[in-house]
């Protein structure tokens, strides 16, 4: 510990041949910005004068420091207008970048702002413009009155899709846990609310085959009759519905299906057979050629291909007979 005075030892300044090593690589620093910017600079020694308060001029010498602020050489720190001057310069210079978004130093948000939540009060108050006054639920007169204000006709397929979106247990009735849940989800709690965004979510089925699924398979659902604990849909109730939930993606045979259901008085559609129609007719297709009823088709369907088939022989019969008379007249 005695002899460890070493470890104080005040530090000698640096020598002059160090001192003097610093000061040329000023210098050269200095010759390289002045290759760069030779206009901005001015040449050490110059005079400016100086102009004080009572109008007297007095000349000062600028000397050729390295450091010196208040000088104009090069290692000085330039004014506002000198240094406007030479951003300009240099960034005349400089090749123009491409924009980013994610450039560094900046925050730029190109996202869309985020929808604000529906408020629950607005959505109830809503709700109570169209309920009946003796129930808490929106029956077949509120519904009439709300699709007015929505300028729809309630046989719309918007309407449909509308009920779709409250998931609606039955028809002709909105609930107020139905009608609050239902808007909230879809982010709306006023009537132009709704009718905004009604449009978007007709676009969105349209491109959407797994949506417009569960659309169909909500659409026979909402059809039955809960009170009576209907578990089958009428024809002619099922005839309007498949009218009605094909607005949009209509197959090519749904005409001809429609056709055969209202021919042949049919009693009712079966849940299996309404599900199992969006799949036979994007399979099929328009001239029942890749029917195969050896699959697991119900019955209905089978019935449904051999009628067509026999219409299709006999307008062939048909043909073949108006050729052969008018062959024969000739």
């Amino acid at each position: 510990m005695g002899n460890c005075f070493s470890c104080f030892k005040v530090p000698l300044p640096p020598s002059t041949s160090t001192a003097q090593s610093i000061v040329l690589e000023h210098k050269d620093e200095t010759m390289e910005l002045r290759g760069l910017f030779p206009n901005s600079c001015q040449q050490s020694g110059s005079f400016v004068p100086e102009t004080h308060a009572n109008g007297n001029r007095k000349s000062t010498s600028t000397l050729p420091t390295i450091n010196n602020v208040g000088s104009d050489n090069c290692g000085s720190l330039p004014n506002a207008q000198s240094n406007l001057r030479l951003s300009r310069g240099f960034y005349a210079r400089l090749q123009p970048l491409g924009r980013s978004s994610t450039s560094s130093g900046l925050n730029l948000n190109t996202e869309p702002r985020q929808q604000r939540e529906p408020s629950e009060s607005k959505l109830n108050a809503l709700f109570d413009q169209y309920k009946d006054p003796h129930e808490d639920v929106i029956l077949a007169d509120g519904i009439e009155r709300l699709c007015d204000d929505l300028h729809v006709s309630p046989d719309e397929f918007k309407v449909l899709v509308l009920a779709w979106k409250l998931n609606a247990e039955q028809m002709c009735q909105f609930t107020r846990q139905e009608f609050v849940t239902g808007l909230k989800a879809i982010k709306v709690d006023s009537i132009r609310g709704i009718q905004a965004r009604l449009p978007e979510i007709v676009q969105e089925l349209t491109i959407n085959s797994d949506l417009f699924k569960d659309l169909y398979r909500f659409t026979f659902r909402f059809g039955l009759d809960v009170t009576s604990g209907q578990r089958i849909l009428p024809a002619d109730m099922a005839i309007d519905l498949w009218r009605l939930v094909f607005t949009i993606r209509e197959p090519p045979l749904l005409t001809k299906w429609l056709n055969f259901l209202e021919c042949h008085h049919i009693r009712g559609i079966p849940r299996d057979t309404w599900n199992m129609f969006l799949n036979f007719a994007e399979s099929i297709g328009d001239d029942l050629g890749a029917y195969d009823d050896a699959e697991a088709w119900p019955s209905l369907f089978d019935d449904f291909v051999e009628y067509e088939n026999d219409q299709m022989n006999q307008n062939i019969t048909k043909d073949d007979i108006m050729k052969d008379t008018s062959v024969d007249k000739a």
